[in-house]
Parts: structure tokens; sequence; C-alpha cells
């Protein structure tokens, strides 16, 4: 009986983990068929260049306000229900948006897509760290190889439509059909995170942001350099390097290529090496990358900076979540949304900075921010080894009150 409990168990897990793994996937895929179509978007509402910038800042602040949303809504709902009925909302957003004709339109859209991208990528993470505990073992970075893999799938069809001059309702359609009853599928054996005893619940710690924030700081640190190179690569290659234009293109490739193939040899490098190990390696890495970059002489120089760039970064988001459901076991749910944030805050603040120093200074000076940003991570390596927090022997408990300022900071 055992063993068939089990063995039952452990199909259980493997289907949790496939699905996740879809659903990492496809919002991979969509929110690359977002991004690499904005020319498009542009053209076909007329947004102006003055104003495209406030479109696209809204889009990771309402994602924000998602994930706060989420935090308080996986209190009365799990973070399956949550991820299950949010996708497909997202792709329905995203087609609206391709199918419009009105400025309106496109706001409205954005909204709803940038809401529900803020729910998505905390409920996803939520549930991803919960199963990495059940198993016992490094997983984290596997989903975010899927979703990896959505981005490069998803920059290949957005190719593809511009390459043939689709209209985004003629690109977008087809993906969509196929995408939401897979996803509404696969959301059938997402598995939850097991209910903690009322005594243990009691008696844990909650979220407090004084001790999240190195994992928070890290975050918005990895996405700085994260945006760095997905808004200004291309730029960077040909205006200051001077490639050509076909050359330009590739930068982002490459990285998306070299985050998917880092991402899905990473679960091993934290097995056999411990988390703290893999981050300062990915950490030096990625600064490394960034040196490269900054003192590249020509083109081919700079495209090894970016290689370098790929394999570093892309194993910090993912430990971070991680470390952040190890620090606070059982609020974890409420830790990785308050974490989540600092995602949208680094790419929020990555363009305007390293573009406005370009332009007030220079983009190879402006290549060193990131760098040293990154390099903070190896000041706070030791929060991605974190016991779960506790009230120290000889400390006083923090009243309620005090807790409940500190919790709500943000």
């Amino acid at each position: 009986m055992d063993a068939a409990l089990s063995a039952q168990s452990d199909t259980r897990l493997r289907h949790g983990r496939a699905s996740l793994a879809v659903s990492f996937f496809a919002q991979g895929t969509a929110f690359a068929l977002l991004v690499t179509r904005i020319p498009a978007l542009q053209d076909r509402y007329g947004v102006s260049d003055a104003l495209l910038p406030a479109f696209l800042a809204a889009v990771p602040v309402l994602a924000g306000a998602g994930s706060l949303a989420t935090e308080h809504l996986v209190r009365r709902v799990r973070p399956s229900v949550v991820l299950r009925w949010v996708q497909p909302v997202l792709y329905l957003a995203l087609l609206a948006a391709g199918a419009g004709n009105a400025l309106w339109q496109l706001a409205a859209a954005l909204a709803v897509f940038g809401v529900c991208v803020g729910g998505l990528d905390a409920s996803m993470n939520m549930l991803g760290v919960s199963l990495q505990r059940t198993y016992g073992r490094s997983i984290m970075l596997g989903f975010h190889a899927a979703y990896s893999l959505g981005g490069i799938l998803g920059a290949s069809l957005a190719w593809v439509g511009a390459h043939w001059h689709l209209s985004l309702l003629v690109l977008y359609s087809p993906v969509i059909v196929v995408v939401i009853p897979l996803v509404l599928v696969a959301s059938r054996w997402y598995v939850d995170q097991e209910a903690v005893p009322a005594a243990e619940a009691a008696e844990a710690p909650p979220v407090v942001m004084k001790l999240l924030m190195p994992l928070c700081l890290v975050m918005a640190f990895a996405y700085i350099g994260d945006s760095t190179v997905s808004n200004w690569g291309a730029k960077y290659l040909k205006d200051t390097l001077h490639s050509s234009e076909q050359l330009s293109t590739v930068p982002y490739n490459v990285y998306m290529v070299t985050t998917l193939i880092g991402r899905s040899l990473g679960d091993f490098g934290v097995r056999r090496f411990g988390a703290v190990a893999v981050v300062r390696v990915g950490t030096v890495l990625a600064a490394g990358g960034f040196a490269v970059v900054a003192v590249a002489p020509g083109a081919w120089v700079g495209m090894l900076g970016f290689t370098m760039l790929g394999f570093g970064l892309c194993v910090i988001v993912p430990q971070t979540f991680a470390a952040a459901g190890r620090l606070f076991p059982v609020a974890s749910d409420t830790a990785i949304a308050r974490l989540n944030i600092f995602n949208y805050v680094g790419f929020l603040v990555g363009s305007p900075l390293v573009g406005g120093l370009g332009d007030a200074w220079s983009y190879r000076g402006a290549m060193v921010v990131p760098m040293l940003l990154v390099l903070v991570t190896l000041r706070y390596a030791r929060s991605f080894a974190a016991e779960p927090a506790r009230y120290g022997v000889g400390h006083e408990r923090p009243r309620t009150a005090d807790v409940g300022r500190a919790g709500n900071e943000l």
C-alpha cells in the first residue's frame, strides 16, 4: 500500500512539474510576441515616439500591481487557480492589442496584459518554489529554461510575421488558438503547496521586508542587466561597435539561447555545488560579460560579451525566487509576490538608466553601471543559502504592530 501511494505521489509531482513548465513556456512565448512586435503596434495605432515610452512603462508598473494583488488573492484561493484563469486572459489581451484600431483599445489591452503578467509571474514562481521544496532538490532553473525556450519561439514567430508582412491579428490568432487550450488542459495537473498546520503557521515569522530586501536588490539589479541587453544590445553593436544592420539583431538571440542552455544545465550545478557557488560564478561571468562589451574593439568581441552575459545572468533570477522560498517557507507565496515586484523595478530603471548615461556620456561607459550593480550580488551571495527566518534566541519576538509596519513597507 505504501509503495502504491508513493508511486501515485511521484506521478502527481511529475505531472505537476510538466504542466508548470508548459505555463512558463507559454508565458515566454506571449511576452516575446508582444515586445518583439512593438514597432508594428506603434505603426498600427499611430503611437508617436514621444508617447511610446509611456505605453511601455505602463506594462511593468501594472505588472507590479498585479503581483501585489496576487499576494492578497492567494490568501483566499490557491495559486494554481490564479494561474489557471489569468493565463488565458493574458493571451486574449495580446490578441486584443493586435486586433484593435483606436488608441484607447491599445491602452486597455496593454493594461490587462500588464496586470496579468504580474499575476502569472507571481503564481508560477509560487508553484515552482513549492514544487522544488517537495522534490527536495533544485528544479527552478528548469522552469525558467522553459520560459527562455518560449521566448525564442515567440521571437522566431515574430520574425516570420515581420518577414512576410503578416498583420498582428494574422500572426497572433493561430498561436492563441493553440496555446489557450494547451494551458487550460495542462492546468489540470498543477500541484499546490501542501497546507501548513495552523500551529506551525501561527509560530512562523511573517515576511519582513528588511530580511527580504537583499534578495529584492539582487532581483532588481539582475533585471537591469537583462533589460540592458534586450533594449540596448542591437543599438550598441550597430552604433558603438559599427556592426552591420543584420549582425546587430544577433545579440538578443544569442542572449536568449545562452540563457536557455545555462538554465537547462543550472539545476545540475546547484545540486552538485550549491546555490551560493552557482550564483557567485554566474555573477562574475555576467560582470565579465559587461566588461568585455564595454571595451570590445569590434562586433565579434562584443558578441562574446553578450554570450557571457547570457550564461551569467540566467541563473540569478530563478535562484533568487528559490532563496526567498527557503527564507520564508511558511509564507513563501507572500515573499515571492513581493520579491517579484523588483523584477519590474529593474525593467523600469534599466532602460532609461543606460539610455540616459549613453546619451549624456558614452554607451561604453554606460555598460559599466549594470556591471557594478550586478557585482553587488556577490555581497549578498550567502542569502542564497538562507535558513528559514526565525526569531533568534534571546531576542524578543517582534510586536504585531512592528511586524505589520515592516511587512507592508511596499
